[in-house]
């Protein structure tokens, strides 16, 4: 029997460092529809401030939520120089994500990958022992499920390390009419496309994502249009590492579709990033949507966690 957990959630002290230039030694900030406003580097001596899967917003654009696939919660708020561009990270808190009996679970079970905030719950999808769990928002931090989600993508169809990475609440004003969509990491149909769903709402069903090899679907998030913006990442010895973001009609996402889209941005290892696992927008003084992505670190010495910030030219 595993040991019970403390239910208080642990503040812990982050520093970080800004990064001022995504092109390394370039001045150059407009990458296709996207510019680079500015990111942050952050580190802690807490060694559970690592390996963020997902980030999601509050409505204010400065608090947020995070999971972590070592199974646990981040939780904090972005601080920003007078100049209006990131520069640290504050209240910071870090707390398990509870099992169905209400203790902390192994790494295989407790292997959170997606999170979507919608209607006083925080979804999250957890890949291994493949799942979707609502919790109670707020108060996730020290409650156990209240339900699993039925997420329709066939179970024996995900593979053990490659499944729901993806989970993010459409607009409710959109073409989803707010239903919630998942999408897999690498796992495929017969033809190699991503698998996928509209999990609930008017349109649910199944329906699949064009894959671009060698990326794999690391996390989502929609405009207030409506159009997905899909995080994509690929890693090999010989290719190294690369990030690319995909803008998807919300109107061609529907149960049956086969759905591709605009890549506003593919970029490698000689740019200001790492493993990018999550993404979120956000709105820009001026009102224009921003993208905030984050990385994985995979608590390994050699990668980092980062946190950069794009404004979209719509």
């Amino acid at each position: 029997m595993m040991p019970a957990i403390s239910f208080a959630q642990d503040a812990v002290r982050v520093t970080a460092k800004p990064i001022s230039q995504f092109k390394p030694r370039s001045d150059q900030v407009k990458f296709g529809p996207l510019e680079f406003i500015g990111g942050i580097e952050f580190s802690s001596n807490d060694s559970r401030v690592q390996s963020l899967s997902s980030i999601r917003f509050r409505p204010d654009g400065a608090h947020f939520v995070s999971v972590l696939d070592t199974g646990e919660w981040l939780t904090g708020q972005i601080v920003r120089d007078a100049s209006g561009k990131l520069s640290g990270l504050s209240d910071v808190a870090v707390s398990p994500i509870l099992m169905r009996d209400g203790r902390a679970g192994s790494k295989s079970a407790s292997d959170a990958e997606g999170l979507a905030l919608r209607d006083g719950e925080a979804f999250v999808s957890f890949e291994q022992r493949h799942r979707i769990e609502a919790y109670p928002d707020p108060g996730f931090e020290t409650s156990k499920p209240l339900r699993n989600v039925n997420f329709l993508i066939p179970l024996h169809e995900l593979r053990r390390n490659a499944g729901i990475e993806t989970l993010v609440a459409s607009p409710a004003a959109g073409p989803l009419q707010g239903g919630l969509v998942a999408i897999a990491e690498s796992s495929r149909d017969a033809v190699g496309n991503l698998l996928a769903a509209i999990v609930d709402g008017p349109l649910k069903g199944e329906f699949t994502v064009v894959r671009h090899d060698p990326y794999d679907a690391t996390d989502g998030a929609f405009l207030p249009d409506g159009d997905l913006l899909l995080l994509e990442r690929r890693f090999s010895f010989v290719g190294g590492m690369g990030m690319k973001i995909r803008r998807i009609k919300g109107a061609d996402i529907r149960p049956g579709a086969v759905v591709d889209g605009e890549v506003l941005i593919d970029v490698g290892a000689d740019h200001a990033i790492d493993n990018m696992e999550g993404i979120d927008v956000v709105a820009g003084p001026d009102g224009s949507p921003h993208l905030i992505v984050v990385s994985d670190d995979n608590g390994l010495f050699l990668q980092r966690n980062l946190m950069l910030e794009f404004k979209l030219s719509q």
